[in-house]
């Protein structure tokens, strides 16, 4: 059974801080933090913009890479970010 893509995702909000989530449609949750129906931490923030995006075959995939994403520093996460970008 194949499961559903997921990607984990970074966000820079306006404020040039980063936001890491996970999600199954990478346009639909854009749209939702930028109308400020996204996560508290973004709402307050906007707009922000997809700096990065991984995806994954499965949820649980995409919630262990945003968890260890989450455990970097700002500097790690913009040269994991400069690193894996294509």
């Amino acid at each position: 059974m194949t499961e559903t893509k997921a990607y984990m995702y970074v966000l820079e909000c306006a404020d040039k801080t980063l936001y890491t989530g996970y999600t199954t449609d990478i346009e639909r949750r854009l749209k939702t933090h930028n109308a400020g129906k996204g996560a508290k931490y973004t709402r307050a923030r906007l707009p922000v913009k997809l700096l990065y995006q991984e995806s994954f075959t499965s949820k649980q995939e995409a919630q262990s890479a945003e968890a260890h994403f989450k455990q970097k520093t700002r500097r790690q996460k913009l040269e994991y970010i400069k690193k894996n970008k294509m």
